[in-house]
């Protein structure tokens, strides 16, 4: 009996212990996909609720805003204290924030309870963000542009699939059946609970081989890094004001300029996110095979004829496909964005996780507030036009330190 006890126990460390875990990559996929469909439905529905109240456009950046910015503000604090104190079911507790603000949302009444929900759902996914990123790692097996690619296009399907379900679900019933998507965020809690079960065994499994945590990388000088966290920042930047205008107007835009329906409009502007969600598994299989500088290098600069060409194209088809291949390129960028700023510091890959991902969200939400703001002075064109110049600035990538060879 104690043989066999003992035979169980290799077994389920050999589990622990194997290469990439793609088990556990898909189910955080999936939840990735839950959560962030659940966060698609707050840009989906701005046509919605400025028209219930009566907002500007101004107003809808300020929504934007918030959301991002209780988010992004968050997410390198809690990434820092699950580098030092990791909480394997953080994961199904930020679900729990998501739900709550998403019911908040669907029966707000006034203006200040739509800034409240929201802030809600972005401290949900500033708990679930940098946890999640670190367990991707984890199960990496060393693939770890595959695993974050992996993990990120769950991500980017389920804010491609949210404006559709909000087109389907929401548009004909009202603000109300936004409720109707609090089963995707008690389903991804569950599941969660399993990615937390297998966070648990392995840092256990660590302790009891008395595995090495991963140390800071000394081959590149301190100098460097700063330098290259500095180019990567201004990456982020450039990709995330981008899509920002993106996101949060390009419904506005084509209904402007082509005088298209409210759901013909999302059906376009899934045509960008479903690219996005197509680019990013690119992304993470080339940043592997050819170097992650390569890549970021690549995505953000090489997505620039097509974003300069979509607002000065004279038909919705031909600004649907400009759309589409800005999007299937530029995405390719955030994964090897992440792993590489994780090489530079090993060490601190909760940190790392969330001082990028809270860029993503608080860049793109300030962007989405500007450009609301601009709008307003000028029109939803001309933000296209001005935004459409910002990948330019991924040409600076070329400045970043080739480090295949050394990590």
């Amino acid at each position: 009996m104690e043989l066999k006890s003992i035979t169980n126990k290799l077994k389920r460390d050999n589990h622990i212990a194997e290469g990439t875990a793609y088990s556990i990559l898909v189910i955080i996929s999936i939840s990735h996909f839950l959560n962030d469909m659940i966060q698609s439905v707050v840009p989906a529905i701005y046509p919605i609720i400025k028209e219930n109240f009566s907002l500007t456009f101004a107003e809808i950046g300020l929504i934007t805003f918030v959301f991002q910015m209780a988010s992004s503000i968050l997410q390198p604090f809690t990434g820092l204290y699950a580098d030092k104190h990791p909480q394997p079911f953080a994961l199904s507790l930020g679900m729990c924030f998501t739900l709550v603000g998403l019911l908040l949302l669907a029966f707000a009444g006034q203006f200040w309870l739509l800034i409240l929900s929201v802030s809600v759902i972005g401290f949900g996914s500033a708990i679930f963000h940098p946890e999640a990123s670190r367990v991707a790692q984890m199960a990496s097996g060393g693939r770890k542009s595959l695993a974050q690619s992996i993990f990120q296009v769950g991500g980017n399907g389920g804010s491609a699939v949210g404006p559709l379900l909000a087109a389907a679900i929401v548009l004909p019933f009202g603000q109300w059946a936004i409720s109707w998507f609090a089963i995707a965020a008690v389903l991804a809690s569950i599941i969660m609970i399993r990615v937390g079960g297998w966070y648990k065994s392995k840092l256990a499994y660590a302790v009891r081989h008395n595995i090495a945590k991963p140390q800071p990388n000394t081959d590149i000088s301190s100098a460097r890094k700063h330098w290259a966290l500095i180019i990567l920042v201004l990456l982020i930047f450039s990709k995330y004001f981008y899509t920002a205008c993106i996101t949060s107007y390009f419904t506005f835009f084509l209904m402007d300029k082509f005088h298209i329906g409210i759901g013909a409009s999302q059906l376009c502007l899934f045509a960008f996110l479903f690219a996005f969600a197509l680019g990013t598994v690119a992304g993470g299989m080339f940043g592997d095979r050819f170097g992650r500088k390569y890549v970021i290098w690549i995505s953000i600069l090489g997505s620039a004829p097509f974003a300069i060409a979509l607002p000065f194209m004279d038909s919705l088809r031909w600004t649907v496909f400009m759309a589409f291949m800005s999007g299937l390129v530029i995405a390719s960028a955030f994964s090897s964005i992440v792993v590489y700023a994780t090489d530079l510091m090993p060490d601190k890959v909760g940190l790392i996780a969330g001082i990028f991902f809270g860029l993503m969200f608080g860049l793109g939400g300030l962007g989405s507030a500007f450009f609301g703001w601009l709008a307003d002075l000028t029109s939803i064109e001309f933000i296209f036009q001005i935004s459409a110049f910002l990948p330019l600035l991924g040409v600076v990538a070329g400045f970043l330190p080739d480090t295949r060879n050394k990590l």
